[in-house]
């Protein structure tokens, strides 16, 4: 079934038909709520009578498929329907309909990314929560460099995610307005009510997707973060590192060689994240050249925005398992940090508040250091910056901020 089938006397080739049908059944219980408040606004006006609304109420409740002859979801609400579908339409356009489920959709995409991210939280934090003193080396350069805290290095995690819930947060906004009322293009002849935060410009509401691209922006940076927790994750189980011991109820093992546990899951996310991206760069290259207002390429703003929220919870929800199962080995971190390397720029420092200028105590040192004779300080003062102070209260801080 087509909502265009007026105009044309034919049924379109099965290449054509194949083609054109559109891969929207996630949208369908979306479409049925902006449907619903369609149909609203058309009992407003006398154009459906009461006894219709409420049919169309009963009738969109139980509206949950697509069957292989409906064109998109639009036409499969038309179609169940009935004959009250065939006066749902007044007043609306398919690029109006689209645009409204659409926005639906990614709204409550970004509240389901909120809550796993917050679960995600939760599990990182009960894990820097018990340990918050135990020491591991800091790296720049993936080289050892300063000593740190494991649970303020989890905390750093912390501060990633949380960005991205604000970001998830400002897609709700910008999801927010209502492009219902456009039309196709222009509005309608019809005196229906505007619906709530409507859109001020009609050719923009039919042709925006920036909510869509914020959305896949949002989900891009939180995979990117995501691919750098992944990429540690593997680092740290490694034998060379051996900080962790992964589940094995969240790892995988090798089809030939019986000793291997590989952490499949870290490695995917990492992976991912470049599907992800490819997805914004993906739309951002569909819509980037259309007029206005409302084009058939449109169609492909969909696709990418399920695949992404597919991608977010079933990442979201693995990583969580991985790491809420991860062991880690606190003997083998101790001996890391044990480098007495790590407290070469404390010896500098030393220096410094003993009067020596910093470039004259970093030579000292790095000429300590390159002959072999380095000794660390004998005492280690506490170090001023955001965070190592005390990671005990910020983890506290943290849970009241994220999860309460």
């Amino acid at each position: 079934m087509t909502l265009w089938a007026g105009r044309v006397g034919v049924e379109p080739a099965v290449e054509v038909w194949e083609f054109l049908r559109a891969d929207d059944a996630e949208l369908l219980p979306y479409d049925c709520a902006a449907t619903l408040e369609h149909a609203h606004r058309l009992a407003a006006v006398g154009i459906l009578t009461s006894d219709e609304l409420a049919e169309v109420e009963v009738l969109l409740a139980q509206i949950d498929s697509l069957a292989p002859e409906d064109e998109d979801v639009h036409s499969a609400i038309e179609r169940q329907l009935g004959e009250v579908g065939r006066k749902i339409h007044a007043g609306r356009s398919r690029n109006d309909q689209v645009a409204a489920a659409l926005r639906l959709y990614v709204r409550d995409s970004c509240a389901e990314a909120d809550a796993a991210i917050r679960s995600f939280c939760a599990a990182i934090l009960d894990r820097a929560e018990e340990d918050a003193e135990t020491p591991m080396p800091g790296y720049t350069h993936l080289q050892r460099a300063i000593g740190v805290m494991v649970g303020h290095h989890l905390l750093a995690w912390i501060e990633m995610l949380e960005r991205d819930l604000a970001r998830f947060a400002a897609v709700v906004a910008a999801a927010a307005p209502s492009p219902l009322g456009s039309g196709a293009l222009a509005g309608s002849t019809l005196p229906l009510p505007p619906p709530a935060e409507q859109m001020r410009n009609s050719l923009d509401a039919v042709a925006d997707r920036d909510f869509a691209l914020d959305y896949l922006y949002a989900c891009a940076v939180l995979f990117a973060h995501l691919s750098r927790i992944g990429e540690e994750l593997v680092l740290w189980s490694t034998s060379e590192f051996g900080f962790v011991r992964l589940p094995e109820h969240a790892a995988t093992g090798s089809s030939m060689m019986p000793h291997k546990l590989n952490p499949d899951v870290a490695e995917l996310v990492r992976g991912k994240a470049g599907t992800m991206i490819g997805r914004l760069a993906g739309l951002l290259a569909v819509v980037k050249g259309l007029p206005l207002a409302y084009d058939r390429d449109l169609q492909e703003s969909g696709p990418p925005v399920f695949a992404a929220r597919r991608d977010t919870r079933l990442a979201l929800g693995a990583l969580t398992i991985l790491v809420d199962g991860l062991e880690l080995d606190r003997e083998r971190l101790a001996a890391a940090c044990a480098d007495p390397l790590l407290r070469a720029t404390d010896a500098a420092e030393q220096l410094v508040r003993e009067g020596v200028p910093f470039r004259d105590a970093h030579e000292q040192v790095a000429a300590e250091v390159r002959a072999g004779t380095f000794e660390p300080p004998e005492t280690e003062p506490p170090r001023i910056a955001p965070g190592p102070a005390n990671v005990a209260a910020a983890v506290q801080v943290a849970r009241a901020r994220l999860l309460s």
